[in-house]
């Protein structure tokens, strides 16, 4: 016990005591030393310690670098993909040039660039490039690819003028916004402008940038560059051009359609003073120089009633490009599907409605795309103005949707055991935290799945996605080609961006009875000496049935009751039966009507590009009045094929009926007494009566053709040099006011008359 009690005992193995210390000195020391770091560091510092405003600037001075390098860094986030994106189309041998037909073998324009007969620098005339430097960038060769001095300068004088009065871009940023980026009006676009404006001063010298200028921007009619325009307008090559007009020339860089002189001469002439006027203050001329372009001005090759299909013909050389990947022919002939009529009422459909409700209403752009059941695209709409804004809204723009997308579950709900008339509760539609709201309010009650539809119940709808399984809807979506939404709770309600294209695509598959159907422009593809290159019937896969003809049948019931009972009443035609639905998004930012007849498939959007909400503009109020107003003018018979489950209209009967009598007398050798005209406005118009009559009169007084041994026998041994058979004649008609539609998506409005359209022109065949 003693020598236990004197610590004879085994020693520890761990001093923790010792190790204790050890931390609680170690710790004390670093301390100390930091103290006394700390205070040598502050009386160093306190030297230079700065008081009153000195401290006030410096404060800013160090919030201002934070700011800069924060800024730096977000625009970093930019100026990388916009590099990318520069880099990956730099190999401008790689272009197309393309001249389209439309479907009847008409020219209709060009697209890409011609390098064959495109104009060296050295050969444009001077006053040319005096005229778009004093215009557009008078600083050009003094900065580096955005002028910084001209920004803020227009800044100023769009902000005491409270409107855009002048624009900051520099040439070499309207370049690239004309080589890499749609001209769609955003923060993004513009901040990448900038980046590959510095990209391409950095990779190009300032000829070189000025000489792609020239070859690529947009000068209406049209026409890509300076060459081309001359000879469009002037009938001469861009070196023979005179003072007068090359003013006219620069000045519709800013705006070719405003200022074209085939739109309005009279605009385009004051646009051409306002150049002259910009070179005598720029120096480049002195008034007395100008004097004579302003006494005589520029005078233009008259072209009738020219008209490009600029919106179409957009997407059609996307098209072209895409079929004609990884081939080595790059100047080509296409053939289109395009129908110059359709599209023509279709602008001006969309256009009408833009220019009378716009204002008021709080929208100022839209979009409009026209196809047949089996895909063709007749008509693209892009937008109101193609000169103003070149961005394809029809192709480009993801919007939502809205209640239009809610066809898409009920054909879901039809194909797993629903019927029309199955009863379902709005109430219980509740996806985590989330519920979703009726446009009058409530829960919706108890209805059947048709009137739910009809009237546009979200509720009910949202419900019918939750029991019947959103991931069976996005497996439908897939099957119509949509891959970019996501399965989320207001997946019902078109919470997700589709474009018009892919909007009416989807619906045409309705129209064809469930059979797949993807919009197409091109027939065919031919070099310039007449090799077929692609056909659309010989090299595209025969479509396939996606959806069976019983849910589909059931689906276009239900539609057609959107228009005969629902919000989609103002879309009602008196002479064959349509169908379609309506939709509005949150806070009136999108609003559709999609829907077809046996013929056509059609679908409009309206809205503003800067997502702001519109005024109260819902599907059923001037999306369906434009689409009402466009198929007014685009039948020109009763003879409109069935729509798949719905019975043919009474005047489509009555019609049918008529003809079987006249085959019938006709085979019996009857005399025939013709029938009096029909009253029905869409069985003929007078104007077309009268085209149809002289066309007649022209035929009966036309010389006899002699036969010759070596006439052609069929198109393939035609020249490409010869023209046209005469084409059709043209097909014109007035369109009747809408009907006012109803709520809840509809809004009475007053009709809107429909514009007269005009028919095809005779061209030019594609080359055999």
């Amino acid at each position: 016990m003693r020598d236990f009690l004197q610590g004879n005992r085994r020693r520890k193995l761990i001093d923790w005591l010792a190790i204790d210390s050890s931390i609680d000195s170690g710790l004390y020391r670093a301390w100390i030393g930091f103290k006394d770091w700390w205070s040598a560091y502050s009386t160093f510092f306190g030297r230079f310690e700065a008081r009153g405003i000195v401290r006030i600037l410096n404060d800013f001075a160090c919030e201002g670098l934070t700011l800069s390098v924060g800024g730096l860094l977000v625009l970093l986030a930019f100026a990388i993909p916009a590099f990318d994106l520069a880099q990956g189309k730099m190999n401008l041998s790689d272009e197309y040039s393309v001249t389209f037909y439309d479907r009847f073998g008409n020219e209709i324009g060009k697209r890409g660039l011609l390098r064959d007969d495109s104009v060296p620098l050295d050969e444009l005339p001077d006053f040319l490039i005096k005229a778009t430097l004093a215009t557009e960038d008078r600083r050009f060769f003094e900065h580096f690819g955005v002028d910084v001095m001209g920004t803020v300068r227009a800044l100023a004088e769009n902000a005491r003028a409270d409107a855009v009065v002048q624009g900051g871009s520099s040439l070499t940023q309207q370049l690239a916004k004309n080589m890499f980026l749609s001209p769609e009006r955003a923060l993004s676009r513009k901040i990448k402008e900038a980046f590959i404006a510095v990209y391409l001063e950095n990779h190009y010298t300032k000829r070189e940038i000025l000489k792609l200028y020239f070859d690529r921007a947009y000068l209406g009619g049209g026409s890509y560059g300076v060459e081309a325009a001359a000879r469009f307008y002037f009938g001469k090559s861009v070196r023979d051009v005179t003072l007068a007009e090359a003013a006219m020339l620069a000045g519709m860089f800013k705006a070719p359609t405003r200022y074209a002189p085939h739109i309005d001469m009279a605009a385009s002439r004051a646009r051409a003073n306002e150049v002259l006027t910009n070179m005598v203050e720029a120096g480049y001329l002195t008034e007395g120089q100008v004097y004579g372009a302003r006494m005589n001005p520029a005078k233009i090759v008259e072209r009738g009633d020219y008209y490009s299909p600029d919106w179409f013909l957009d997407w059609a050389f996307e098209e072209v490009q895409r079929i004609m990947l990884n081939r080595k022919e790059h100047i080509l002939a296409a053939r289109t599907t395009v129908d110059i009529g359709l599209q023509k009422m279709a602008e001006q459909s969309l256009q009408q409605t833009i220019a009378q409700f716009g204002r008021a209403r709080s929208f100022d752009q839209g979009a409009m795309v026209v196809m047949e059941p089996d895909g063709a695209a007749r008509a693209i709409v892009g937008g109101k103005d193609y000169g103003e804004s070149q961005f394809n809204r029809a192709t480009h723009a993801y919007r939502q949707p809205g209640s239009s997308f809610k066809p898409y579950v009920y054909l879901t709900a039809l194909e797993n055991g629903y019927t029309p008339n199955t009863v379902v509760s709005g109430f219980g539609a509740v996806c985590g935290r989330w519920s979703p709201k009726n446009y009058s309010g409530g829960g919706g009650g108890r209805m059947m799945l048709k009137d739910a539809l009809a009237k546009s119940i979200n509720t009910i709808a949202v419900k019918v996605s939750l029991d019947v399984g959103r991931e069976k809807v996005m497996a439908n979506m897939l099957k119509l080609g949509i891959t970019h939404l996501k399965k989320t709770c207001s997946l019902a309600l078109g919470d997700q961006g589709m474009t018009p294209l892919e909007h009416t695509s989807n619906f045409a598959v309705f129209a064809s009875d469930g059979i797949e159907t993807h919009a197409y422009g091109i027939e065919e593809i031919h070099t310039l000496q007449g090799e077929l290159l692609y056909s659309h019937e010989r090299d595209t896969p025969a479509r396939k049935r996606i959806f069976d003809s019983k849910p589909i049948e059931a689906l276009n019931t239900m539609l057609q009751g959107v228009v005969t009972n629902g919000t989609g009443k103002a879309t009602q035609l008196d002479y064959t039966y349509n169908v379609g639905k309506t939709g509005t998004s949150t806070a009136y930012r999108d609003a559709w009507f999609v829907g077809f007849t046996g013929q056509y498939v059609a679908g409009v959007w309206l809205g503003n590009d800067d997502f702001s909400p519109m005024a109260r503009v819902t599907g059923g109020s001037f999306p369906a009045q434009t689409w009402h107003n466009f198929m007014v003018l685009a039948h020109d018979t009763d003879n409109i094929p069935q729509i798949p489950g719905i019975p043919l209209h009474p005047v489509q009967v009555a019609e049918q009926e008529r003809l079987a009598k006249l085959q019938t007398a006709a085979a019996t050798d009857t005399e025939v007494i013709a029938p009096p005209t029909p009253e029905s406005v869409k069985d003929m118009s007078s104007m077309t009566r009268q085209v149809l009559e002289k066309l007649g009169t022209m035929l009966k007084e036309a010389p006899a053709l002699q036969p010759s041994d070596t006439q052609p026998q069929n198109r393939a041994e035609v020249p490409a040099a010869q023209p046209a058979s005469p084409a059709a004649a043209g097909q014109s008609s007035v369109a009747s006011a809408a009907p006012g539609a109803s709520p809840p998506e509809s809004a009475s409005q007053p009709a809107t008359p429909g514009p007269v359209a005009t028919g095809s022109q005779t061209g030019t065949l594609l080359p055999p």
